[in-house]
C-alpha cells in the first residue's frame, strides 16, 4: 500500500512483512567489444585531473559523462550547466556511435568482481525511490550539494549513470539462482587497469530472482546515498510534474547493486589532520599520551580494532581507543573514539564534515599515502585506522543511527557506464 505523504513516495515501513521490491529494468549497456573502454570508477573516487588523464585518447571512457567537465576549458565548473550540458552531449554520442544500446526488454543482471583473492557476486537491479531511508537502510547523512549535483546531472542526462552499492543479509535461494547464471556465458568478462576483474551476466531467471528477494526484509546502503538521495529528489520532481503519475514509472525507481554481506570487503578509511591545532609536536604528543596508551615504531596498519596508527614527523605511533563501557554501536567504534577523544577536543576538528582542515584517505591507497601527505607538509599528523566491519554497519543502521563521515571504503568498486537505467 502506498500512503499519501507529501512527496507520495514512502510505502508503509510499520509492517514487518513488506519486503524490499527490486525490478527488472531495460538496461542501457556497452556493446560486448566497447565494454571495457567504456566502464570507468565511480565519479567520486577521482579528481578531475585523474578522470582527464584515464580517459585521454578514449572517446568511449564514461567519465566523459561521469566526469564532463574534462572535457571542458581547464579550471571549468564541474557543477555549472555547461557541464551537464556536456554530459547529455557525451551520453548522446556514445548511443549515437553505438557503443551504447538499449536492451529490448526489462531484466536483472548479475555482476561478479574478483579482486586479488576475493570475490563478490551482486544482483544488478532497480529500487523503489520510497523504500530509501524506510526499507532501504542507510548509515551517512548527505550533504545538500553533493545531492544537488547527483540531481542535476540525472536530470540534464534521463539517465541513472552510477550504481548504488548495497548489501543484504545472505539468502540461500538468492546464491543459488546467482550460480545458475554464472553458469552461463557472461556478457561481459575483462579485467580493469587496476587488476580488478568484472564480469557481468543476464539473468537466468529474473523473476525467479526477484521473487526470492521477497525473503529479504530490508537492505542497506553501503555506497552511494547521495545517488540514491539525489533519485528520489527526481521522483518527487517528476512526480509533482506528472498529473497521470501511477507510482509505476521508472523515475520512481533507482539503480543498485545488492550484495550479500557475507562477501563484502571493507577497507579503512583513514584521516590526516593538515596542523596541530597551534600545538607543538611535543605539546600535541602529550595531550595524545594523556588520552590513549600509546607505543612508538608502531605497525601503519593497525592489527586488530581498537588500534589505531598516528604518523608524526617521521614516526608511527600506536594508540589504543578504548570506547565507554556503556558505549553504543556508534559511540564503540573506532573512528567515533577518535573523533571524540583526539580530533575534537586536541585538533579542533569539531565537525569532519565541514572541517576544511581534515582529509579522508580511502583504505586503498594504504599508509604510504598517509605517510606522502605528512612527509610533504600537506599534513601535520595522519591516523590509519582499522576497518569497520559489516556487522557494526548493520547495527548502526538497525538503530536509525548515523555513522561519522568517511567511516567505510569499500572494494572493488563498482565501474559506471555497463548498465545504465533511462528515466
Amino acid at each position: 500500500m502506498w500512503y499519501l505523504f507529501p512527496c507520495n513516495l514512502h510505502r508503509q515501513s510499520s509492517n514487518p512483512e513488506v519486503p524490499v521490491n527490486i525490478h527488472s529494468f531495460p538496461a542501457l549497456r556497452p556493446t560486448p567489444a566497447r565494454a571495457a573502454l567504456i566502464a570507468a570508477p565511480p565519479y567520486d573516487v577521482v579528481s578531475t585531473a585523474e578522470a582527464a588523464s584515464q580517459a585521454k585518447g578514449n572517446p568511449d571512457c564514461f567519465f566523459h559523462v561521469s566526469r564532463p567537465e574534462i572535457d571542458l576549458p581547464a579550471g571549468a565548473d564541474p557543477h555549472s550547466a555547461e557541464a551537464y550540458a556536456a554530459a547529455r552531449a557525451a551520453l548522446d554520442r556514445l548511443r549515437a556511435s553505438g557503443a551504447l544500446v538499449p536492451d529490448a526488454d526489462p531484466a536483472l543482471f548479475i555482476y561478479r568482481q574478483v579482486m586479488g583473492d576475493h570475490t563478490q557476486r551482486g544482483v544488478a537491479a532497480c529500487l523503489d525511490t520510497g523504500d530509501y531511508d524506510v526499507l532501504i537502510k542507510t548509515h551517512e547523512k548527505t550533504r545538500p550539494d553533493k545531492e544537488d549535483d547527483r540531481m542535476r546531472h540525472i536530470a540534464a542526462l534521463g539517465a541513472q549513470t552510477g550504481l548504488v552499492f548495497l548489501l543484504y543479509p545472505d539468502r540461500a535461494e538468492i546464491d543459488r539462482l546467482v550460480a545458475k547464471t554464472e553458469a552461463q556465458p557472461p556478457l561481459y568478462d575483462f579485467t580493469s587497469d587496476d587488476g580488478i576483474r568484472h564480469s557481468v551476466w543476464k539473468a537466468a531467471d529474473s523473476a525467479a530472482l526477484a521473487k526470492a528477494f521477497q525473503a529479504v526484509p530490508h537492505c542497506y546502503i553501503a555506497d552511494g546515498h547521495h545517488r540514491a538521495a539525489a533519485a528520489v529528489r527526481v521522483a518527487r520532481e517528476r512526480q509533482a510534474g506528472n498529473p497521470a503519475h501511477t507510482g509505476r514509472e521508472e523515475y520512481n525507481r533507482f539503480l543498485g547493486v545488492l550484495f550479500p554481506a557475507s562477501q563484502l570487503q571493507v577497507l579503512p578509511y583513514n584521516r590526516a589532520v593538515r596542523d596541530l591545532n597551534g600545538l607543538s609536536r611535543d605539546a600535541f604528543l602529550a595531550a595524545v599520551r594523556d588520552r590513549f596508551a600509546i607505543t612508538p615504531e608502531a605497525n601503519p596498519r593497525p592489527a586488530e580494532p581498537g588500534l589505531c596508527s598516528l604518523y608524526l614527523d617521521g614516526a608511527w605511533y600506536s594508540l589504543r581507543l578504548v570506547a565507554a563501557p556503556d558505549a553504543d554501536a556508534l559511540a564503540s567504534l573506532d573512528v567515533s573514539v577518535l573523533q571524540d577523544r583526539l580530533l575534537a577536543p586536541v585538533l579542533g576538528i569539531t565537525d569532519p564534515r565541514t572541517s576544511a582542515r581534515i582529509e579522508f584517505i580511502g583504505g586503498i591507497r594504504g599508509p604510504d599515502e598517509l605517510a606522502r601527505l605528512v612527509d610533504s607538509g600537506k599534513a601535520a599528523v595522519a591516523f590509519s585506522m582499522h576497518p569497520v566491519t559489516v556487522g557494526q554497519l548493520m547495527a548502526i543502521s538497525d538503530a536509525g543511527q548515523t555513522m561519522p563521515p568517511k567511516s567505510t571504503w569499500f572494494e572493488p568498486k563498482l565501474r559506471s557506464g555497463l548498465l545504465l537505467h533511462t528515466l
